[in-house]
């Protein structure tokens, strides 16, 4: 009988942080959307979605893929200028 009485007056979880308010996602694919056409506000809502995830305690994986998109897209973008083949570009 101890033990049930003790089920009843354990203390409840913590409840779940509420999400309504959480854009972690929302800057995340919009950094990924602008990394593709506009890579300068790609950084910015990519540092958006960091800055979201940390302060609600989630993983930051989008804004992640945001910037290794923009980092792979300069690194093209340098190889296809030195080797003389950037569109709308001819030395």
């Amino acid at each position: 009988m101890g033990t049930q009485e003790e089920n009843l007056t354990a203390p409840y979880p913590p409840p779940a942080a509420a999400a309504g308010n959480d854009k972690t996602t929302l800057w995340g694919v919009l950094g990924i959307v602008f990394a593709i056409c506009c890579w300068p506000l790609g950084v910015l809502f990519a540092i958006l979605g960091i800055m979201e995830a940390r302060k609600y305690g989630k993983q930051p994986t989008l804004s992640y893929v945001a910037f290794g998109i923009i980092v792979l897209a300069f690194i093209v973008n340098i190889i296809l200028f030195a080797t003389n083949n950037m569109p709308g570009f001819k030395r």
